[in-house]
């Protein structure tokens, strides 16, 4: 990848993150973990890789994204704000009475947002419809979905899988936000979905295995995506839940929690000095 390219794409991603923190902290509730532990994949998805206008947000022809995770509608709507959906001053209202920025996402509230979310498994459902229907009307967008790694534990999402590669998908990529922690604990000792990897070949997918983390990976996968034919493709990204902030790093707790005032500050502080030295 280009590394001025990249270098943009990391500083997209900072402020993501931020945008997420001042929503979580102005809701006094959220899931922030998780949200940052996506963020830089779908920074790539809106700022390098999908075909979007958020000037048409309902262009026939873009390419769709679903968030079956849809509890971290907190870096989708970071992502949409800087990439200029709507006014990033409305991060701050986050799941607030009259907000267009809920708890999930709402394609009928959020400029953006192309599928309603939040019940888990069924997200990935409304993308493989998506993608059928792009090729059954023979149109040439392409459909992204992420899921979590607690979240394919869901009977529904092997369900989804089963038919999407016994249709040939091929222009449907799921990616799955592998940080390993789910509300409870780690997803490995609550009701361990591995080996990821073996279970989406099983399925009939083609499988690219990256860290979330590493733009140049996630720039590379994304392109091999676009090229393979014949089979949808799911990435398996292992991520860190909470990246970015220090004191969230890696901890379940972080999974459905808001920080307080200290904490809040504490991460921003954080994430301005990252900031800072990218921008340098």
């Amino acid at each position: 990848m280009d590394a001025n390219i990249k270098k943009q794409l990391q500083i997209k991603a900072c402020k993501v993150r931020m945008g997420i923190i001042e929503g979580v902290y102005n809701a006094k509730s959220g899931h922030p973990g998780g949200s940052l532990s996506v963020a830089d994949i779908l920074t790539y998805l809106y700022f390098e890789h999908m075909n979007i206008d958020p000037k048409n947000p309902k262009w026939e022809d873009r390419d769709r994204f679903v968030l079956s995770k849809g509890h971290t509608a907190p870096a989708l709507y970071a992502v949409l704000a800087h990439r200029g959906f709507f006014s990033v001053d409305e991060l701050k209202t986050l799941r607030k009475p009259g907000s267009m920025l809920q708890g999930h996402p709402s394609m009928k509230l959020t400029p953006g947002i192309d599928m309603s979310t939040g019940s888990l498994g069924q997200g990935i459902s409304t993308a493989v419809g998506m993608a059928l229907g792009a090729k059954l009307g023979e149109k040439s967008y392409r459909v992204f979905t992420a899921l979590g790694d607690g979240e394919i534990q869901e009977g529904q999402v092997w369900e989804a899988a089963m038919f999407a590669a016994a249709k040939g998908l091929d222009n449907l990529v799921a990616v799955v936000d592998n940080n390993n922690l789910q509300i409870d604990g780690s997803v490995s000792e609550v009701n361990s979905p591995y080996p990821i990897p073996e279970k989406f070949r099983a399925f009939g997918w083609n499988v690219i295995e990256i860290h979330a983390h590493s733009f140049d990976e996630i720039d590379a996968a994304f392109k091999a995506a676009a090229e393979f034919k014949g089979k949808p493709t799911a990435i398996i990204a292992k991520s860190v839940k909470g990246k970015g902030v220090s004191f969230m790093e890696d901890q379940c707790s972080w999974h459905g929690a808001a920080p307080n005032e200290e904490q809040y500050n504490q991460a921003m502080a954080e994430l301005q000095a990252a900031l800072a030295e990218l921008e340098a």
